[in-house]
């Protein structure tokens, strides 16, 4: 039998299948009812698999109140409608476990996207690196609070003197025979029992504990990254996993360290100071199209271009965050704010969005203020024109 080509989809039998059979994101936004989605992932490619452990067997905290505030409740109206590419696209790097880098203009929606599939295949929280000029990897990795392990174990130090007379436990910085002779930057008073309580997982690193079902990650607005972060983020979405050096240099004497985690209140237990995870997170990085990325780092994505939203998708999004309005009304609303993106660039939605909330809320603004203030509610996002 011939290899079944993209546009006829078949059966091992020959039988025609549904063309979005293979889709395991479908766009909606709501948690799939014939099973969590998570399930229905297939292995990963050969390629793309991790042996990291021991697993975390505790699911993923959920956040059910954030995926309300921003795609609206679960059983409201659907958010957006996907387009087929955007289908394709997020099923294909669900599939492949690869990045997916989604650019398009401010305002659309695209780390909406992120929650939109954590939310229907049931990931839990989404966890969200926002990126600045100053971001480094580290930062999206771990953070070590050195000074203020070397002070807790100074104040330690000096309560123990107060009540022995002596302090115990050697001295702060002293060599521990580990660090090549150069002074350690752990304070012998406490020991190295509670260094975990110093160091925090930042949202990549905790991305990439090692679990059997994958957490959803955004990496918002990489445009605005230093080029050096966007080839060291290359290594990481290779490998798949991270060191820790101060719990590395001292895996012999304590080889686990619990640690904080970027979820609230959460833990994580560290083994020989590395991280690797076992299923690799679903990734969105946000783009404004601002910056060429590299092609060593697209070659290691997927790419995904979403247009601004059109009449249909504007509805959905006012009709999944607001109480039904008044159609005709509404419908006026909606126009008026693509003829002004048309003319004047590009709007965001959430503009869109605050305009009707005042224009319905009980207590809005009067008909004769209301011309000036849509005029300020849907100024221009680059920063051209906002004087008029």
């Amino acid at each position: 039998m011939a290899d079944r080509g993209l546009h006829d989809p078949a059966a091992a039998d020959g039988t025609v299948v549904d063309p979005g059979a293979w889709h395991i994101y479908r766009g909606t936004g709501r948690p799939r009812e014939d099973a969590p989605g998570a399930d229905l992932l297939p292995p990963p490619p050969p390629w793309r698999r991790f042996s990291g452990g021991p697993l975390i067997e505790e699911p993923a905290p959920q956040d059910e109140a954030e995926f309300t505030r921003r795609l609206g409740p679960a059983d409201g109206p659907v958010p957006r409608t996907a387009s087929t590419q955007e289908k394709d696209l997020v099923n294909a790097a669900l599939m492949l476990r690869r990045p997916l880098i989604v650019a398009g203009p401010p305002g659309i929606g695209k780390s909406s996207l992120a929650h939109l599939i954590s939310r229907e295949l049931g990931l839990g929280r989404v966890l969200r690196w926002n990126i600045t000029s100053r971001s480094t990897l580290k930062e999206g990795l771990y953070a070590y609070d050195a000074i203020g392990r070397v002070q807790e174990a100074a104040a330690r130090g000096a309560l123990l003197g107060a009540a022995t007379g002596a302090l115990s436990g050697g001295t702060i910085g002293e060599t521990d025979g580990e660090t090549d002779g150069k002074p350690s930057a752990e304070p012998v008073a406490d020991g190295p029992h509670n260094i975990g309580d110093y160091i925090q997982l930042g949202p990549l690193g905790t991305a990439l504990l090692p679990r059997s079902v994958p957490r959803a990650l955004l990496i918002d607005e990489i445009d605005k990254a230093d080029v050096d972060l966007v080839g060291d983020l290359l290594s990481v979405f290779e490998e798949g996993e991270y060191r820790i050096p101060e719990l590395a240099r001292m895996r012999a004497r304590m080889p686990d360290a619990e640690v904080h985690t970027d979820d609230p209140d959460g833990t994580a237990v560290v083994h020989h100071g590395m991280v690797r995870c076992a299923a690799f997170p679903v990734v969105v990085i946000t783009s404004n199209g601002e910056r060429v990325l590299p092609p060593a780092f697209l070659r290691r994505c997927l790419y995904l271009e979403l247009p601004p939203p059109d009449a249909d998708q504007l509805a959905a999004v006012l009709s999944a965050h607001l109480a039904d309005g008044d159609d005709e009304h509404r419908a006026v609303m909606i126009r008026d704010f693509l003829a002004r993106s048309r003319t004047s660039g590009t709007l965001a939605a959430d503009q869109l969005l605050s305009s009707e909330f005042l224009r319905t809320a009980p207590s809005g603004p009067d008909q004769d203020s209301w011309s000036e203030l849509l005029h300020a509610l849907w100024r221009r996002l680059d920063g051209a024109g906002t004087g008029g």
